[in-house]
């Protein structure tokens, strides 16, 4: 592969991309075999059932390697049962941390819980194992540990922590369906797990959720909170029990059978199909090794690590080898060369004013801390990984099929900006105050 000086498009050159994508970036694969197993559903009125549902669960249990698995209607629903299911109520505090989806923490608002945010680890994305533990309280119950776009969090020290404290571990999936940390799924580590089956994510059904664990206590409470035509005499706990055949939380948490169906189609076909994503985004990424300012953000699978599906992925910008050139210039520059590029990843949860002012249910203070027994609330510079990691990271393109002619091409495009970075920088606005957006889910 060359790597030619050209003008850069910004400024009228050609631009890197000349070959049409195709399929690359296509997803979900959607075959007659979905279409089929869909149909059967919608055409028999079973859209509100269990029996498919049922099957699917039970087939994701075993892929998984767990001994429950619950679908949801997404996977907020998901999360939100996850919360409940290890005892989250009013005045417990769940651990968290900033850089994530808001769905990983704001449900428990409706719990009377708070959230207590921690930094992340700026390699990974994820959690920072460091930032955890001088934030445990009194009232802390539990660990939220989002695997971030793909990369999976350092599990060993987190749920020694957790272990040290008698805290219980929740694992958020969203990101990293399939995905491995030394060997094993992630998912099973943690007391629960939970995890969004959307039309976006990398394991894709529609739309849905699904939460898994090896706990039946925290199963059969995930099942009363939100699942009620399956609230009923199976269930053993003595003091759920009582409470049979209506919604402990009140909510209508069931999935939809026609993305059951999809999902038992789809899981046959999962493992395969993101082998093949890593293999394209891993040649992406080995196409700019040596680059300067441009770092990837992926695992060394040699260790058992792996970035599952690759969902959303991004990469690590390091503005000082560019001349301090801004990652708005620099993706800005991408895009002209016809490559998607956007510059950071989910703004910070503790600095939106929902988690600093907002009342939402009238306690008259703000709802994050209605029932907090101590101060949750981050001055601005508490945090300061999660609040400057947006100058630092960037979108790349999320390939689907390995077609290594359309994949050097992207890579072209970014090698060819940040190998003329020079000409950049005096038309360089810098960033915004603030990069990217809250809605990467």
């Amino acid at each position: 592969m060359t790597h030619p000086q050209s003008q850069l498009a910004l400024y009228g050159g050609p631009p890197a991309i000349q070959i049409e994508a195709g399929d690359i970036f296509k997803w979900p694969i959607v075959t007659e075999e979905d279409e089929a197993a869909v149909l059967e559903v919608l055409r028999r009125g079973a859209m509100s059932g269990l029996d498919v549902t049922l099957e699917f669960e039970k087939e994701f249990a075993a892929w998984q390697g767990t001994t429950y698995a619950l679908a949801h209607c997404n996977g907020t629903a998901a999360l939100h049962a996850a919360t409940y299911g290890v005892g989250l109520g009013v005045g417990d505090e769940l651990i968290c941390p900033s850089v994530a989806y808001w769905a990983s923490a704001l449900q428990v608002f409706s719990l009377g819980a708070s959230v207590l945010f921690a930094d992340i680890d700026p390699q990974t994305l994820c959690i920072n194992p460091d930032d955890i533990e001088h934030r445990i309280g009194p009232r802390t119950k539990a660990i939220m540990v989002v695997h971030y776009v793909g990369h999976p969090a350092d599990m060993d020290p987190i749920l020694a922590i957790a272990w040290r404290h008698n805290l219980k571990v929740i694992e958020d999936v969203s990101h990293a369906q399939g995905g491995m940390y030394k060997g094993k799924m992630l998912g099973t580590f943690g007391d629960v797990s939970a995890m969004s089956l959307m039309s976006g994510k990398s394991f894709a059904i529609g739309e849905g959720g699904m939460l898994a664990t090896n706990d039946k206590e925290i199963y059969e409470r995930a099942v009363a909170f939100g699942h009620y035509r399956r609230f009923d005499d199976s269930i053993e706990a003595p003091d759920l029990r009582p409470y049979r055949y209506l919604p402990m939380g009140g909510y209508k948490y069931r999935i939809n059978q026609l993305a059951s169906a999809m999902g038992r189609v789809q899981i046959k076909h999962y493992d395969q199909r993101i082998a093949t994503i890593r293999k394209a985004m891993n040649h992406f990424w080995d196409l700019l090794e040596g680059v300067p300012g441009l770092r990837p953000h992926r695992v060394d699978e040699g260790a058992g690590d792996t970035m599952a599906g690759w969902y959303a992925p991004a990469g690590l910008y390091r503005p000082a080898e560019l001349g301090g050139l801004s990652v708005t210039r620099f993706a800005e520059a991408v895009r002209a060369e016809g490559a998607p590029c956007t510059p950071g990843i989910n703004k910070p949860l503790h600095v939106h004013p929902l988690l600093t002012e907002a009342d939402v249910y009238g306690h008259d203070r703000p709802t994050r801390i209605a029932f907090a027994t101590r101060d949750l609330i981050h001055e601005q510079g508490s945090l300061p990984v999660s609040e400057t990691i947006g100058a630092h990271t960037y979108s790349i393109p999320w390939f689907k099929h390995y077609r290594p002619a359309v994949i050097e091409q992207y890579a072209q495009a970014y090698r060819k900006v940040a190998e003329n970075y020079q000409e950049l920088l005096t038309t360089d606005p810098g960033n915004a105050p603030s990069v990217n957006g809250w809605g990467l889910g």
